[in-house]
């Protein structure tokens, strides 16, 4: 097998590009013979688990198929979200620390930029802050190496450019640059430590296991929420609470009776 290439049992593996057992292994004996484990594989042994419902599978195309042919070929706003802005969740180790102890720093990071969040890391008293500040850096290396965010659009997309600085006092941020979007915690179980005590007493002690998981988004992200929750805003004050005068109409269908 090649480096960074399939196994010859993997099921992904097409068959025409698994390699056969050649005649000169096959003459040599049974010690030195390959076998290909996937070339007898019986294919209709393994479909319940590649496919185990192929009948909601064939209703769920039919129905995605009809759906892109009513709208005409065009995206939905989802679609289009997704295929124009970028995110990426990280999820961390459990931290030898309490949920008490780590939800303060969580809401210390949302909505910051990544460069912001880490700089805030890195001088915070806190103990378990410094491996938040690992966790960050490594989410926001993930986010630029696998999902290649952080890299201004109008660049050659091959080079690689580095990492924009804290922004200062005045300046504007860039549609690409990486902010913490959402930040949770996630408990984890309870570890075991003994306690000597006295008189060859042992408590056994209970440690709390807290990690934490972050939500990368870039700029463009953040500026479409803002020009939609402003359109929103207007639209609510335009309906409920704002007066507005009814127009000049001549009245109509008068009658001497009371109408009721």
């Amino acid at each position: 097998m090649a480096i960074g290439g399939l196994a010859e049992d993997s099921v992904f593996a097409d068959h025409d590009t698994v390699k056969r057992p050649s005649v000169a292994a096959a003459e040599a004996g049974p010690a030195t013979e390959k076998f290909d484990r996937l070339a007898f594989r019986n294919m209709t042994s393994i479909a319940q688990g590649l496919n185990p419902r192929p009948n909601a599978r064939a209703r769920w195309q039919r129905k995605m198929i009809i759906r892109h042919v009513r709208r005409g070929g065009r995206l939905t706003k989802e679609m289009r979200i997704a295929r124009t802005e970028r995110n990426h969740t990280s999820r961390s180790h459990f931290f030898k620390t309490s949920m008490k102890k780590l939800m303060p720093l969580a809401r210390q990071i949302a909505g910051k930029s990544i460069d912001e969040a880490i700089l805030q890391m890195r001088f915070s008293k806190k103990k378990v802050a410094q491996e938040v500040r690992e966790h960050l850096i490594q989410a926001r290396n993930e986010a630029i190496v696998m999902k290649g965010m952080g890299q201004n659009s109008r660049a050659d997309p091959n080079k690689t450019l580095p990492i924009s600085p804290t922004l200062k006092k005045g300046e504007a941020a860039s549609e690409t640059d990486i902010y913490v979007a959402q930040s949770w915690i996630n408990r984890g179980p309870y570890g075991k430590q003994p306690e000597f005590r006295a008189r060859g007493r042992i408590n056994m002690l209970r440690p709390p296991h807290t990690g934490i998981s972050v939500m990368l988004k870039e700029e463009r992200t953040r500026t479409r929420e803002k020009a939609e929750k402003e359109v929103r805003a207007i639209k609510r004050r335009l309906g409920k609470g704002m007066w507005t005068q009814l127009p000049d109409r001549p009245v109509t269908n008068q009658s001497q009776y009371v109408l009721w």
